[in-house]
C-alpha cells in the first residue's frame, strides 16, 4: 500500500510536524508500506495531484492547515482515506473559542473566556487576574502569555491581524488523556520544570517537564478524566484519536482546556506515551492508527 504522508506546512509548528514526521515514516516502512513523506507547500493542486496517487493519506500537521479541517475536506471530497477526524469536527476543536462555548453548551467544566482582536476590539477580561492570553486557532502552547498584573496588560504586543482567547488562568495539576479507537487511556501528569505552566519550550525542551505516565492520581480521578477525553471525543464526532487536557485545581475541580486532534506523534510524545502504557509501542500504534483510519472507508489494509 502507498502512503502519502504529510507533515511541515507554513504553520509556526513546522518543525514540530517534520521531526514526528520523520519517526512516524521509519515505522510505516518498517510495517512495510511504501511512504513518501511530503512537505506541504502551498500549492493545494499539488498536493491533491500527489494525494490521489496513494492508497492512504497520513496527516502529521500541527496548527493551520492540517488541524483545521482544510485537507480533510480536500480528502474527503476526493475520497480517500486518511486517519484522525474529518473536516468539520477538526474545525471544532482548533478554534479554541467555538470549542469551549461547546462544552458550556454540554454543562462541560471548562475555564471562564472571552474573544480579543487587539485591531477591532478592547481587551476585556472574563474575571480577575491572572489571565492566559493565547491565539484562538492554533496549538503547541505558541504565542501564550500569562498575565499577572494590570500593567502588563497596558505593555501588551500583540499581532493586530490575530484572534486571541483571553482565559481564566487556573493553577493546578497539569494533566492530559488520550482516546485511541473508542478506548480512553491512561493519563499522563505533566510537571513543568522551566515554567509556570506547559509551555513551547517545555513541550520540546527534553528537560522542560517531567510527563509521568500514568498519572500518581487516584484512581477514582484516573477514572473522571478518562470518562471526561472518551465524553468530549464523542461530543466532537471525533475519529481514530484524540488528547485532551486538563488541568485539575487545588480543590480538585477539573476544567477542560482543549483537545488535539492530530496530536503529537513522536515516539516521546504524550499520546504515544499513553499507548506504550498499554504495551503499544510506536510502530504498532502507527499501524493501529492506518487500520483505523482505513476502516472508516472500509477497506483493508494491503
Amino acid at each position: 500500500m502507498r502512503i502519502l504522508l504529510v507533515a511541515g506546512g507554513w504553520s509556526e509548528e513546522r518543525e514540530v510536524s517534520l521531526q514526528g514526521a520523520r519517526q512516524i515514516q521509519k515505522a510505516l516502512n518498517d510495517l512495510g508500506y511504501e511512504t513518501k513523506l511530503y512537505d506541504l507547500g502551498q500549492d493545494l493542486n499539488e498536493f491533491v495531484t500527489l494525494a490521489q496517487q496513494h492508497d492512504f493519506i497520513f496527516l502529521n500537521l500541527h496548527g493551520t492547515p492540517g488541524e483545521d479541517g482544510s485537507l480533510q475536506a480536500l480528502l474527503e471530497d476526493l475520497g480517500l482515506p486518511f486517519q484522525g477526524s474529518k473536516a468539520f469536527p477538526s474545525y471544532l476543536c482548533l478554534n479554541k473559542s467555538i470549542y469551549k462555548q461547546f462544552l458550556l453548551n454540554h454543562n462541560l467544566p471548562t475555564p471562564k473566556w472571552t474573544i480579543y482582536k487587539p485591531n477591532l476590539t478592547q481587551i476585556k477580561l472574563p474575571c480577575n487576574l491572572p489571565v492566559i492570553i493565547k491565539p484562538n486557532l492554533g496549538g503547541s502552547s505558541l504565542g501564550i502569555k500569562v498575565i499577572t498584573h494590570p500593567k502588563e496588560l497596558s505593555n501588551l504586543h500583540l499581532n493586530p491581524e490575530v484572534e486571541y482567547l483571553v482565559e481564566e488562568f487556573i493553577p493546578g495539576q497539569e494533566l492530559t488523556c488520550g482516546v485511541l479507537g473508542d478506548r480512553p487511556l491512561p493519563p499522563v501528569l505533566i510537571q513543568p520544570k522551566k515554567s509556570l505552566f506547559f509551555d513551547y519550550k517545555s513541550k520540546y525542551d527534553p528537560q522542560g517537564a517531567e510527563e509521568i505516565c500514568p498519572a500518581p492520581i487516584s484512581d477514582e480521578l484516573t477514572d473522571t478524566l478518562q470518562h471526561l477525553a472518551l465524553k468530549v471525543h464523542k461530543l466532537f464526532h471525533l475519529s481514530d484519536y484524540s488528547r485532551t487536557d486538563f488541568i485539575v485545581d487545588r480543590q480538585n475541580k477539573i476544567y477542560i482546556l482543549e483537545t488535539n486532534t492530530l496530536p503529537g506523534m513522536t515516539p516521546t510524545s504524550l499520546l504515544p506515551k499513553e499507548a506504550k502504557a498499554l504495551g503499544l509501542d510506536f510502530k504498532n500504534l502507527i499501524a493501529t492508527l492506518v487500520k483505523l483510519g482505513l476502516e472508516k472507508k472500509h477497506v483493508q489494509p494491503k
